[in-house]
């Protein structure tokens, strides 16, 4: 059987007003207009919350764990992202976070950063290897693996195998845990990833490392910030604490950061979910074959432009720079050249689209003919008044029986003026202000 999906961005019906603001902006279509209020299809859904940015009214937010999860363990231990670094200002030394976790409750911290770093060096050894599809898409962003898995069949194989940081972090401050406490069982200790990003949250919900999937919750950036914000002001000596990151592991949390540090000139990197679709579309399409190495980040400037951090990703990015200033490059690096099985994913990502019309094949051809047919009869002005974002998702869902005709208003006004209903329906709404364009053209034809 199946499993559910089990996503991270949520809907606030009484807040929604119903505009067009999510509608225009999701990427996958995945959001209609119905009585009033947005509707989100699971089914289609990235958790790339482009809808949390966009939406006015606050309606959309990003579900995760509360700060209080960290009651439930004896011992818990804080996976802050390398983004996390760039939300706080006048920061000249990252140590002052990590004591800052630690007075929060955290019984240790272990830097996503440093696994990043791990990754970076596994990385440069796969792409040594001849054996490989070329370009290698990196699996950082989950949004981009989630898109792929969905519109892009050709496209699965060349997602990088390795592990993410964020499960190699977590792996290792398992492990950490249980050898420096052995009077602890697995189950005592708390592995929590500081997140910023819906997407990561679901990527962990949705447990896609696998049953070694060591993060035990997920909490938002924007929530850790505002709780060490009181807590480090009041820190005036500087910190015993040192950041075990270099240059490399905070770049991670930046576009291109990933990408430089594999020390290969044959790579791409971009932001923002439109933009990469684009190159999506290009690799796809074999307009793009001299690339080694493709990076992608769904949110603008990557991780700093999550939907759950605080910070403009772009002052952001400046602070990171300012923090790596005195970093080394690379701290953290493999004891050999040998990439551990447990450092690879369990299962390659798999194909499996959500725009299937019906299983059967001359079924879902009738029904994209129909699409087509209907789809010329529209206005063609993807307006969005419908409830849907563009004409042919409207003609989709008219085939798919979830919506009417009728909804789109363009034509609902021209059948209401073909059977002499527009002016009284007007004259009704509106009375003296109600506007008879053929009287005023009459007047206008007269001088008068």
């Amino acid at each position: 059987m199946k499993s559910v999906y089990k996503h991270s961005v949520s809907l606030d019906i009484e807040k929604c007003k119903g505009c067009t603001a999510c509608l225009k902006r999701c990427p996958t279509e995945a959001i209609r207009i119905h009585d009033g209020h947005a509707v989100i299809n699971s089914v289609r859904c990235i958790d790339c919350g482009e809808c949390i940015r966009v939406c006015t009214s606050k309606a959309k937010k990003a579900t995760h764990d509360s700060l209080s999860v960290l009651n439930d363990y004896k011992y818990t231990v804080a996976l802050p992202a390398p983004s996390f670094y760039g939300q706080f200002d006048n920061l000249d030394n990252i140590g002052y976070i990590i004591r800052g976790l630690l007075d929060l409750g955290f019984d240790d911290v272990f830097e996503v950063a440093c696994a990043a770093e791990l990754v970076s060096a596994y990385t440069r050894k796969y792409l040594g290897r001849e054996d490989i599809k070329k370009p290698v898409i990196s699996s950082a962003c989950p949004a981009i693996t989630r898109i792929i898995s969905m519109n892009y069949p050709y496209l699965c194989d060349n997602i990088m195998p390795i592990l993410p940081p964020i499960d190699i972090a977590a792996m290792l401050a398992r492990e950490k845990a249980l050898r420096e406490h052995p009077e602890l069982h697995d189950e005592d200790i708390g592995i929590v990833f500081i997140s910023p990003c819906p997407a990561k949250v679901s990527y962990v919900k949705n447990n896609f490392a696998g049953e070694r999937n060591y993060i035990s919750a997920t909490v938002s950036v924007r929530d850790v910030y505002f709780a060490l914000l009181d807590k480090m002001k009041k820190y005036k000596e500087e910190p015993l604490e040192f950041t075990e990151a270099g240059m490399i592991g905070i770049g991670w949390a930046s576009t291109g950061g990933e990408s430089t540090a594999i020390l290969n000139d044959r790579y791409l990197a971009a932001d923002g979910i439109e933009n990469c679709i684009r190159v999506l579309d290009q690799i796809d399409s074999a307009d793009i074959t001299s690339l080694d190495f493709v990076e992608l980040n769904a949110c603008n400037g990557g991780c700093v432009g999550g939907a759950m951090t605080v910070a403009n990703p772009y002052i952001a990015q400046a602070r990171l720079q300012t923090l790596k200033r005195y970093l080394p490059v690379s701290p953290n690096r493999p004891a050999s050249d040998w990439i551990p099985d447990k450092y690879f994913h369990e299962k390659k990502v798999e194909y499996n689209p959500y725009s299937l019309l019906s299983s059967d094949r001359k079924t879902a051809m009738r029904m994209m003919q129909d699409i087509e047919d209907i789809t010329k009869k529209l206005p063609g002005l993807d307006c969005g008044s419908c409830g849907a974002p563009t004409c042919m998702a409207f003609a989709e869902d008219i085939v798919k029986k979830e919506t009417c005709p009728d909804e789109c208003t363009v034509i609902l006004k021209r059948i209401l003026r073909e059977q002499g209903l527009h002016q009284d329906l007007l004259d009704a709404e509106f009375g003296e202000f109600a506007c008879n364009k053929n009287t005023n053209k009459e007047k206008n034809d007269d001088g008068k």
